[in-house]
Formats: C-alpha cells, structure tokens, sequence
C-alpha cells in the first residue's frame, strides 16, 4: 500500500515527530511505501487565498497553487495524520491544509442538484490520526464531545471517501506524560501500523 504520512508540528525533536519517525518504520518493515509530507519542513502556507476561495465553485476548480501535492495525494492509497490537539482542535497548518488540498475536484465534487457533496477520493482505503492532546481523555471525550475525532470521522473521512478504514490514537494528558506512558503509546502505534495489509 503507498501511504502518504502528514506531519504537523513546527518542532523536529517533538513527541509528534517521535510518533511519525515510528510510524515510517512500522509501515516500511511492513513493506508499504511512504511518502512523508512534513508540512513545516516543507514550508506548507496554510493560507487560503483570496482566488483559491473566490474560484471555489469554479468548474474545474484550480488547484494550480498546490498542484505537487494533489498529486501526492491521488497517489496514494492510505492516509495518516500525526499531529498534536492545540485547544482541542487541528493545529493551523493542517487545518490549512484540509482547506486548500481537500478541494473541489479532489476530494470532493459538487453534486450538481445542489446542497450535496460527492467523495472524489475513491483511492483512499483507510485513513489514520496518531495525535496527543495535553488535556485527560474524560475532558476531551466526555466535556469536549471529542471534536477532532466527530470532525475527521464524520465529516472529511465520509464526505471525501467512501468505505475507508478510519482509525484514531490518541495520547492524552502528554502534558503529564511519562517516558513509560510514551513509550507504551510508540509500541501501539507500530502494532497498529504493522497490522495494515
């Protein structure tokens, strides 16, 4: 399977990059092929722009601006996300990056009845989120609703793709989080990757 693997941390020595660094050995001992996309290190604007948004409807809509990585992402057949929750929510950049990249013609159409979308991402099979939050999970889950999980499970999984594998794992409380407490979540990501076939 070629998975692209999306990073979303500005830091290079960060538990997120520790999760990605074991998520690229886990799926290349399995025999997939990685691409990683390291939006900081790439430089990612995560900047809709005034014509990306004016165009929206546009038929077909120019993705021209971020066309290296459309293409990234239409070659793949997996999708994995490893990043941190910043006040329960994406960090900017990877909110950009739903923005710009999951764009009309690419991730979805427009259903030309109106009111509906139609998933264009038909080759994605299954879609993952290794993510933290420095909150316990009973404030994320039970106060919060989970909405990381509610926004990526139920809106950008089953509107740009159909039938796909979706999968999140969470670190909670990595504020306060032992080396064992890591460690023990690092195992579970390369047991859960090591598994895909």
């Amino acid at each position: 399977m070629r998975i692209l693997l999306v990073l979303a941390h500005p830091l290079e020595d960060s538990f997120a990059a520790a999760v990605a660094r074991t998520a690229r050995e886990a799926l290349e001992a399995a025999g997939h092929t990685l691409d990683l996309l390291d939006l900081y290190a790439e430089n990612f604007d995560p900047r809709l722009s005034k014509v990306e948004r004016g165009g929206y409807f546009d038929q077909p809509y120019d993705t021209s601006a971020v066309a290296d990585i459309v293409a990234r992402l239409k070659a793949a057949d997996g999708l994995i996300f490893v990043f941190p929750q910043w006040w329960f929510n994406f960090p900017a950049i990877l909110k950009g990056f739903f923005d710009r990249v999951f764009a009309p013609g690419v991730a979805f159409s427009h259903d030309a009845a109106g009111g509906r979308i139609v998933p264009q991402l038909t080759n994605i099979r299954l879609l993952y989120a290794l993510t933290t939050t420095g909150s316990p999970w009973w404030l994320v889950r039970l106060y919060m609703g989970d909405p990381v999980r509610r926004l990526l499970k139920r809106g950008i999984a089953a509107f740009c793709s159909k039938g796909l594998n979706f999968r999140m794992v969470s670190l909670h409380d990595m504020d306060r989080a032992t080396d064992a407490k890591r460690r023990a979540h690092l195992d579970r990501v390369r047991k859960l990757l090591s598994a895909i076939r």
